[in-house]
């Protein structure tokens, strides 16, 4: 068949995607690269939300706008589209006969949002006991806020990560920063993949389906990792501190002659080594320096004066001589130099996929590398609507 999909981990695996914008999706498409067959179900005319979330648009082959905007790229390789209206009592009928032949649901509507179209997950579960249901909202199924809807700048804000990311307050530019990318959104469809993939292994043992509740502000306070251990360890908050880390020093930003640079020490032996390419070597055995816990202590003057010998020299020169002396350090790329970077190009993380309005589509890569089933692209970020009439056909006729 011309949309067989490879035979890779998940082959045969039926997901049935309900859900929009980044976090269901991403875990949608980490499904599908590792060879589930998922199929995204979209509202007829629009689709989902971040169709519309351009510019920038892909171009066709003469430099015109297609309409797929880049965002709805990012997230939605390898899938199938179908477009069913399931405000309508057909569509909802529709959507309810794929799910009982579905593995797995991932959605994110608000909650008990489904339940009116008889999509929640009691019903779908009572025509299909072995379904793996997973719900991603803002806050959960439960709680004082479970009605609230979440967004991923939101949650950012709420679950502690801009307490803790941009500039000390009291320095230029000090006060809270989101993160660069929706990270909350992306960490919970990573965690929602696993989840998913823990409740397969679970049926695998039972024949038993389950209801899977993600929330990101759970996720976001989750992956506060040492930071939070900081704090219920400490009891104290950790605050701002711009590019440096609260337990480790030096690791963070130094100046250079022509830019910047990172220098990310993780241990004495390395200090020592970055002494040497300073050329002050008397500091790897000064008692204020000689261990993390004293450099930590004497944070001030020991990143001052490494920055007034950084300043000295070009970033590419400092980068080559500290990578000759094994000392963790690296350039801060733009997005250019990061797909121009020869390693980032080795590992092939920038693909190409066929597309039907624009001849090709740039891609990322997904980062999993596996022996015996490799992640493969066999599907470009599909059109709204493109497989309806050969899903319905695969999963309701074919039997």
């Amino acid at each position: 068949m011309a949309h067989a999909i490879n035979a890779g981990a998940l082959a045969g695996l039926k997901v049935l995607d309900l859900s929009r914008v980044l976090a269901g999706p991403w875990a949608g498409q980490l499904l599908a690269d590792l060879g589930a067959d998922v199929v995204k179900v979209e509202r007829p005319g629009n689709g989902d939300d971040t169709r519309a979330w351009g510019p920038p648009w892909l171009p066709d082959g003469d430099g015109n706008p297609t309409g797929e905007a880049a965002y709805y790229l990012s997230a939605n390789r390898n899938k199938r589209s179908v477009a069913i209206d399931i405000a309508t009592p057909e569509g909802q009928a529709l959507v309810r006969r794929l799910a009982e032949r579905a593995d797995v649901v991932l959605e994110n509507f608000k909650v008990g949002g489904l339940a009116q179209y008889g999509l929640d997950y009691a019903s779908l579960a009572a025509a299909n006991p072995r379904l793996i249901y997973c719900s991603i909202t803002g806050f959960g199924q439960d709680g004082p806020y479970a009605q609230r809807a979440g967004y991923d700048f939101l949650i950012q804000g709420m679950g502690g990560l801009m307490s803790l990311t941009g500039r000390p307050d009291g320095e230029p530019g000090g006060g809270p920063m989101k993160v660069g990318v929706a990270l909350t959104d992306v960490m919970t469809g990573l965690y929602a993949s696993n989840a998913v993939l823990a409740a397969l292994a679970h049926r695998e043992r039972t024949g038993e389906g389950q209801h899977i509740d993600l929330a990101l502000l759970d996720v976001q306070v989750a992956v506060l990792a040492n930071q939070a251990s900081n704090y219920l360890v400490g009891g104290q908050a950790p605050r701002r501190m711009g590019n440096a880390h609260p337990n480790i020093v030096p690791y963070q930003e130094f100046a250079t002659a022509d830019g910047y640079m990172i220098v990310a020490v993780g241990n004495d032996g390395q200090f020592r080594k970055l002494c040497e390419v300073l050329g002050r070597p008397e500091w790897g055995s000064d008692e204020r320096y000689a261990t993390n816990p004293q450099r930590v202590r004497h944070r001030a003057e020991l990143v001052a004066g490494i920055h007034a010998v950084t300043v000295t020299r070009a970033t590419a020169d400092w980068v080559a001589r500290m990578e000759g002396a094994g000392v963790p350090c690296g350039p801060i790329n733009t997005l250019d130099k990061v797909f121009d970077d020869p390693q980032v190009q080795a590992r092939g993380m920038r693909i190409e996929m066929p597309h039907p309005l624009a001849g090709t589509v740039p891609l990322v890569a997904n980062p999993i590398r596996m022996s015996a089933t490799p992640v493969t692209y066999h599907r470009a970020p599909p059109m709204l609507g493109e497989h309806t009439d050969e899903v319905l056909a695969d999963w309701l006729e074919n039997r």
